[in-house]
């Protein structure tokens, strides 16, 4: 398994000090970057998001990522994901800007796509019923316009004639396709296209995990027609890591408290909020009721209210409630989450190893998470980065 590195580029308000917070914010990435790439990180993967405010100010990726390309030496560069809807992102657009990356980076670029989710699409006047297909048809687009001297689509959507895109890609025949997958429909669409699946569901067990795996893994081997010159047929996952020297440095540093707060940003930024707290709820009333309705609801919904995942999704929806939750409470209910990585270098190697085994090619470890603040930050790159030569390590594709 391979160990890369995901960034939202969280900026919570109560770093907002200072008249220079967000060009501090700026540089505070393109160091983080740099180090990962020294210690022999994979794929640095660069989110866009639009109006997240504080869940990310990753709004222009593909600068941040010549940026960072240009710093760097080895670690490739992944755009997860271009936000593939034509009112973001042109597929034409798409395809020059990602030959510009590949050039400028030495063939060291990884592009994803994604679909976006409601208030992104709101905000650029997007139907939601046309997003997947749009994605499809960029899917299908990008890797011809960067392979045929002259290229052509009709479509409702984009109707080209003969069109000449460059430059194209510095390698052949092009980087490597990626889509962003947070559901079984998502991850069968990857294996489908032949493209990579980059896993985006945080709190997924490692039992969902098992199973969004061998639905991509199935799709690529039942359905497979590939977009691109070659498939590329890899799984990355990313979830929240943070290393210390010890777990009540790690509780110390904030971890509990940013990973509780990631999940109230997510949750509030994809309005997705209620369904939670809803969900939240109801295994709270079972866990209240066992003997009642409670046997028949756990029998219904195959969940048990006590086990570690629901009795995360028990707290924090509380905390997405508006509830003041102490952080020991916390740390203790989200240190037994599998899904989660924190910790001291011993527990790090443990759980990783844990997702070793269930067959994916790579943990996007996300380690900027919240209000942690950067020299933290970077400590725990540099600690997970120490367990990177125990790990057999694929290739970027």
């Amino acid at each position: 398994m391979r160990l890369d590195i995901f960034s939202e580029m969280q900026h919570p308000k109560e770093h907002w000090t200072g008249d220079n917070h967000e060009h501090r914010l700026i540089q505070e990435t393109l160091e983080q970057a740099k180090l990962a790439d020294e210690m022999g990180y994979g794929v640095w993967w660069q989110v866009e998001h639009h109006t997240a405010v504080e869940f990310s100010y990753s709004s222009a990726p593909e600068v941040m990522l010549t940026a960072i390309a240009m710093s760097t030496k080895r670690m490739h560069v992944g755009h997860s994901s271009v936000l593939a809807p034509g009112r973001f992102n042109h597929p034409i657009r798409i395809a020059e800007r990602g030959a510009f990356l590949d050039h400028l980076s030495g063939g060291r670029f990884q592009l994803g796509l994604a679909r976006s989710t409601i208030p992104e699409w709101r905000v650029f006047n997007i139907d939601p019923e046309s997003t997947r297909g749009q994605m499809q048809q960029a899917f299908e687009m990008v890797p011809k316009m960067w392979t045929r001297e002259k290229f052509s689509w009709d479509s409702p959507e984009y109707r080209l004639k003969d069109i000449s895109v460059i430059p194209k890609p510095y390698r052949k025949p092009h980087p490597p396709l990626w889509q962003a997958c947070s559901s079984p429909a998502s991850f069968e669409q990857a294996g489908r296209n032949g493209v990579g699946a980059l896993g985006v569901t945080l709190w997924a067990s490692p039992e969902e995990v098992a199973e969004m795996i061998h639905v991509y893994r199935e799709a690529l081997r039942t359905r497979c027609e590939p977009v691109g010159e070659f498939v590329n047929d890899q799984v990355a996952f990313f979830t929240f890591v943070h290393c210390a020297d010890s777990e009540q440095e790690a509780m110390e540093n904030g971890a509990a408290q940013a990973a509780a707060w990631y999940t109230n940003g997510s949750f509030t930024f994809f309005e997705a909020k209620e369904a939670f707290i809803r969900t939240a709820a109801e295994l709270e009333s079972l866990a209240k009721d066992p003997a009642g309705g409670g046997l028949t609801g756990q029998l219904m919904r195959k969940k048990d209210p006590n086990a570690p995942q629901s009795r995360a999704q028990r707290l924090l929806g509380r905390i997405v409630a508006g509830e003041d939750v102490p952080h020991g409470q916390v740390w203790e209910v989200l240190s037994e989450q599998d899904s989660l990585i924190v910790g001291t270098k011993d527990q790090v190697r443990k759980r990783l190893k844990r997702y070793e085994g269930l067959g994916i090619d790579a943990l996007m470890s996300f380690h900027q998470v919240g209000a942690l603040p950067h020299d933290k930050v970077m400590k725990s790159i540099r600690l997970t980065g120490e367990l990177i030569p125990e790990f057999k390590t694929p290739a970027a594709p």
